[in-house]
């Protein structure tokens, strides 16, 4: 078994998802290479810093209401779903991220409740999103300014 943490753990750090751990106050106490290259903070930097570091500041409020309901208060949330959650997040370098994520709450030996989130960077997706919103509302436009024949 003590061979099988070490692949898991390796599994983990190396994974090119991003994986952040954060205990009950936020505070991130897991930080992997994915998560390194998605926000530019090397591990060291992020580890023991509240989860403030990748969250835009027009968004903490409402982020840190919904955990503290589920982390503090034990409220009932999306932790677990199998839903991909999409939200705007904030690299070292100031520049804005457009994220994916799944989230899941366990029990860790060390820390109690932890919040689990597995990232991953849509940026190009959303602005290839925007981009056909975009060009269909153009479109949509110029049909209801033509003359019918």
């Amino acid at each position: 078994m003590a061979n099988d943490d070490a692949v898991f753990r390796s599994i983990l750090e190396e994974s090119p998802e991003a994986v952040i751990w954060a205990d009950r106050q936020g505070t991130v106490r897991f930080w992997n290479r994915g998560a390194e290259e998605l926000f530019g903070y090397a591990a060291a930097e992020a580890i023991g810093q509240r989860m403030d570091l990748i969250i835009p500041e027009n968004l903490r409020a409402r982020h840190w209401e919904g955990y503290d309901r589920v982390m503090v208060q034990g409220e009932p949330s999306r932790y677990g779903r199998r839903e991909m959650l999409k939200v705007p997040a904030l690299r070292k370098d100031g520049s804005r991220a457009s994220v994916e994520f799944t989230l899941l709450a366990v029990e860790h030996p060390e820390y109690g409740l932890i919040a689990v989130a597995v990232l991953r960077d849509a940026s190009e997706t959303f602005a290839e999103l925007r981009d056909l919103r975009k060009r269909l509302a153009e479109a949509e436009a110029r049909a209801g300014g033509a003359s019918p024949t």
